[in-house]
C-alpha cells in the first residue's frame, strides 16, 4: 500500500474537515466492497502456495514419507498432514 498525500488526492474543503477529527494523525481509508482483492492476490503467494501444496500431495502418494515432505519443505509434520488433508479432498 503507498501513502498518499490528502492535500494531494482530496479538495482542500475535505482536508479541513478531517482535519477537525485526525489532526496530524494517519488515516486508513480502506477499499470499497467491489475493490476488495482475496489475500496473496496481488503478491502470487496464494498460487504459489497452491502450487506447492499440490507438489507435496503428489510426491506423498508416491511414496514420500511425511517426515521426509516435512525437511523438504521446512514445514512440521502436522502443517504436511494438513496439506495432504486438504488435498484429498479437491
Amino acid at each position: 500500500m503507498k501513502y498518499a498525500k490528502a492535500q494531494d488526492v482530496l479538495p482542500e474543503k475535505i482536508v479541513k474537515i478531517i482535519q477537525e477529527y485526525v489532526d496530524g494523525k494517519y488515516l486508513y481509508v480502506p477499499r470499497k466492497k467491489e475493490n476488495h482483492k482475496a489475500w496473496g492476490e496481488n503478491s502470487g503467494i496464494k498460487n504459489s502456495l497452491k502450487i506447492r501444496n499440490n507438489e507435496i500431495y503428489i510426491k506423498y502418494i508416491e511414496g514420500t514419507t511425511v517426515d521426509k515432505l516435512a525437511q523438504e519443505y521446512y514445514l512440521s509434520e502436522k502443517s504436511i498432514r494438513r496439506i495432504i488433508s486438504q488435498e484429498k479432498r479437491l
